[in-house]
């Protein structure tokens, strides 16, 4: 045993020579030099400084990834030397690598004795020589640092279990930082698990924008920090890809635009990961990762679709332990690297010129079975396969997808591309919603009649182009119906709906409902699971034909159907739409409150769910906009007006458009613009039928500017062609018949209004006031301020202003009698304008109301009111979407008002004024 030590290690063996009697390579001891331009960054240093506390530290990276030069900086600002050791003597045995390790120490300042000896050959070492180094070690006063740069050359089991060995065994006398590609074969678990490793991975490695920056800036380049994060985004902040592009962009005349628009595939960065990367690996590995190339994603399963083999996971998970540029996303899901993708696809389209196509086609074919629609259509897309890419769309039941808001932008480009020689059915339907979500009718229904047509064909069936789906209702079509089919037919009938909104066809949509109704009935019911948004935007377009008709309550129904589905994000858009259009209905029905509370519903729809703006149809803000005016804050009204005048082109039907003009209109009066408000009424919305609310709401608009400019009987011709019976539509008769001095019409019309008993306050505070201006010409004081003070108390809960601005000069006296302090009689405080509009109080001591003279804005009211929950100011300002500085501003306006100082003072003030 004692002769095979002795052949076995030579104690006396020249510490210049190797156990192959050749010198030693001392550039295998040299601690790498850093360029001029490296960088240091302190979070690595700091964390690499953990390395001092830990047996073993760990730096695993990719090729390029930075791990040398950072350990080498790291290691030169050490107060004390570090053996460094390039590993590639492991190629020739354990025997050599002990050997180098083992001169490495001693070239570090480690003093060893030579006792321990040196292996004499290069293919095996001793467990003594191992044992006495250990022991050695283990007394040293300070630990000694080795650095083993370039591990993953350590590939043999043998030299992995050894250094473990010496590991355990030196104590707290050895620092061992290993500088890797790969995963080392070391039970990195244990020391894990003993809080005895330090890791610094690849994703800590990646530079952030502001080291990126920084890099850059030692290059000599100055990027906005826009430029500059799109480089590390399309880098991956890999330090290599970094720095070869700051070293080429700084050659060209503009370098920001450079590095935007660099080919990676003619670049050093190609040449650096082509050779570093893709030739290191075996033929049917380089080939299956220019395969993958074409995707953004992969999984086993996808990859042998595309190479056509089986053994696919265990070579992805093989370059994922050895940092090849394939990242693992969990769930045996794999990506590229991003720019080692780009540059593989370039080297696939130079090798294997049109295998591209086949490779998006086949990767298609598989994600339409196992993965994503939206991978399925985006390599069908690229593939060129349209009839396969839109028969995809349209057989999942995802048509909405067009009209959601998601991915609708998304869709439209992929589509875009799409040319008129992809002829089915699907095709059409594809054309034929990107028309109409444009709002292009004509070009839409020309489309989905082609659709129509070849389904109809296919059903055996003849007829008119739009009578498919009315054809396929008497069709009797059995349980084992295709699922294709049904899906393309309910796709024609949600672009019917959606054609007849945009038209005011209200009977077309009715029909179209009627056929999704019985289609949906036969739809496998776990797609329409999947895709709500296809019910939600149906229901959608048929409550807003019923709206736009006149069919309030039958409206409402279908409505409510959809703002009241579950809020996910793909019926967003459909519930913002229905919210809007419900308070729309509260508005016409004269209950501002209602409205107000529907409409800041829908306007918060689509924001909590972060669709891309512009999202939904604006009617939310138009109401608050209609709604504002009746509470005469005229500056918020316009804002509201404003922020309404982008809105989603799809639906921007008939009820949008009339909204829109009469809410326009409304502020214009309101402002004293009687020909602007004119012109905007009676401006024509184009629609298949006319709406009777649309023409009430026109009337009394343009009644009331008749009126305004002194032509009463001009206004009353104005209702002679209304038949709409509304309670509005007769307090403006009745309004117009008053003011032609034929006060008996008006009292019948108001009459008929009370009798009705379904009308709002936004209606009965005007027929009240109404009453009161004929009592007041009647000479009945009392019962004209009787008549005032109701009116007052029923506007006092909506903040109804504008109806007593409306009234005009007639109600000063009677709402000048009383003060602030509820005097009868008593003029305004000296100081306050005699103009100012009145804000509602509570009664004084004779029953007649209390007054703030100088009103409250809507705004300042609904500060109050939030103020009154106990909110602080930056909830109001949250819930109000306003900045906490205007809360302030409101807030101090309205302690002034009140002539408080507090915040309960202020709410106190305003109960006992009846304002809350």
């Amino acid at each position: 045993m004692t002769g095979l030590e002795e052949s076995d290690t030579d104690p006396t063996a020249s510490s210049a020579a190797d156990p192959q009697g050749d010198p030693f390579l001392r550039t295998r001891f040299a601690v790498p030099a850093r360029p001029v331009t490296f960088l240091r960054r302190e979070r690595l240093v700091r964390h690499l400084d953990e390395a001092l506390h830990t047996p073993l530290t760990m730096v695993n990276g990719a090729a390029g990834a930075g791990k040398t030069l950072l350990v080498a900086d790291w290691a030169a600002a050490r107060d004390r030397p570090v053996a460094w050791l390039t590993t590639d003597a492991a190629a020739q045995g354990p025997g050599m690598l002990w050997a180098y390790l083992l001169q490495a120490l001693r070239a570090s300042g480690t003093s060893l004795p030579a006792e321990i000896g040196c292996p004499a050959d290069a293919s095996r070492v001793t467990r003594q020589l191992l044992a006495r180094l250990a022991a050695e070690l283990s007394t040293l006063d300070r630990p000694a640092i080795v650095v083993l740069d370039e591990y993953d050359r350590v590939i043999d089991p043998e030299i992995a279990e050894q250094l473990e060995f010496v590991l355990h065994h030196a104590g707290d006398g050895l620092r061992l930082i290993l500088v890797s590609r790969t995963e080392p074969l070391l039970p990195l678990h244990r020391y894990r698990a003993a809080g005895d490793l330090t890791e610094i991975r690849g994703a800590e490695l990646a530079f952030t924008a502001e080291e990126a920056a920084e890099l850059l800036e030692l290059h000599g380049l100055s990027l906005s920090a826009h430029a500059t994060q799109g480089l590390v985004d399309r880098t991956g902040g890999w330090a290599a890809g970094l720095r070869l592009c700051a070293l080429a962009a700084r050659e060209d005349p503009d370098p920001e635009k450079y590095l935007k628009e660099f080919e990676a595939d003619r670049t050093t960065v190609a040449d650096f990961l082509l050779a570093e990367v893709l030739r290191r690996q075996p033929p049917e590995t380089q080939d299956l990762l220019l395969r993958v190339s074409v995707l953004d994603r992969f999984r086993p399963e996808l990859v042998n679709a595309l190479t056509e083999r089986t053994d696919a996971g265990p070579i992805l998970a093989g370059l994922h332990r050895a940092n090849a540029f394939v990242e693992h996303l969990g769930q045996d899901w794999y990506r590229l690297h991003p720019l080692f993708g780009e540059i593989l696809l370039a080297h696939l389209r130079m090798r294997s010129p049109g295998l591209e196509p086949e490779l998006h086609r086949r990767a298609a074919h598989w994600l339409r079975g196992s993965g994503s629609l939206t991978e399925t259509l985006g390599q069908g897309a690229a593939a060129g396969d349209w009839e396969f890419t839109a028969g995809a769309l349209i057989d999942d039941f995802a048509i909405g997808w067009l009209f959601t808001g998601l991915r609708s932008d998304e869709l439209a480009e992929l589509f875009s591309r799409m040319g008129p020689e992809a002829a089915s059915p699907a095709t059409d339907l594809v054309r034929a919603a990107r028309e109409l979500s444009r709002r292009d009718l004509d070009r839409g229904l020309t489309h989905l009649r082609h659709a129509e047509q070849r389904l109809t064909a296919e059903l055996g069936l003849t007829g008119e182009p739009g009578d498919a789906a009315e054809q396929a209702l008497k069709a009797g079509w059995g349980p084992d119906e295709a699922p294709g089919l049904v899906a393309a037919r309910l796709s024609c009938a949600l672009l019917e709906a959606l054609a007849a909104r945009l038209a005011g066809a209200p009977g077309r949509a009715e029909w179209a409902a009627a056929a999704a109704e019985m289609l949906c009935d036969r739809a496998p019911a776990h797609l329409l699971e999947r895709h709500p948004e296809l019910t939600a935007l149906l229901l959608a377009h048929l409550g807003s034909t019923r709206l736009w008709a006149g069919r309030f309550e039958d409206a409402g129904v279908a409505l409510s159907r959809v703002a009241g589905s579950s809020a996910e994000a793909s019926t967003a858009l459909a519930r913002e739409d229905s919210l809007g259009r419900l308070a729309l209905i509260d508005y016409l029905n004269g209950w501002p409150g209602g409205a107000e509370r529907k409409a800041r519903a829908a306007v918060t729809e689509t924001e909590r769910h972060g669709l891309p703006k512009p999202s939904g149809s604006g009617m939310g803000r138009l109401v608050l906009a209609a709604v504002a005016v009746d509470r005469d804050d005229l500056a918020q009204a316009r804002a509201l007006l404003d922020e309404a005048a982008e809105s989603d082109p799809a639906l921007r039907d008939p009820v949008l458009e009339a909204g829109r003009a009469i809410a326009t209109a409304r502020l214009q009066l309101a402002r004293g613009d009687t020909r602007a408000a004119l012109e905007t009424a009676e401006r024509a919305v184009p629609a298949a039928v006319v709406s009777p609310w649309a023409e009430g709401q026109t009337a009394l608009v343009v009644s009331a500017a008749h009126l305004a400019e002194g032509r009463p009987e001009t206004a009353v011709e104005v209702w002679q062609a209304i038949s709409d019976e509304r309670s509005a539509y007769a307090v403006g008769a009745a309004r117009a018949q008053l003011a032609a001095g034929r006060p008996e019409v008006a009292i019948d019309l108001l009459d008929g209004v009370r009798s009705e008993g379904r009308a709002g306050p936004a209606v009965t505070v005007r027929a009240t006031l109404l009453r009161a201006q004929v009592a007041a010409e009647a000479g009945d004081a009392a019962g004209s301020r009787r008549l005032v003070a109701q009116a007052l108390r029923e506007a006092r809960r909506d903040g109804l202003r504008r109806p007593f601005i409306e009234a005009g000069p007639w109600i000063r006296p009677f709402l000048d009698t009383a003060s602030p302090r509820g005097q009868a009689g008593a003029r305004p405080a000296p100081g306050r304008p005699t103009s100012a509009r009145p804000t509602v109080g509570g009664p004084t001591s004779d029953g007649a109301p209390l007054l703030v003279v100088e009103e409250l804005s809507g705004r300042e009211l609904d500060v109050l009111r939030r103020l009154a929950l106990t909110m602080s100011t930056e909830e109001i300002a949250a819930d109000l979407f306003v900045s906490v500085n205007t809360v302030k501003t409101h807030l101090k306006s309205a302690y002034r008002k009140l002539a408080v100082n507090r915040r309960n003072e202020a709410v106190r003030r305003a109960r006992e004024l009846k304002l809350l």
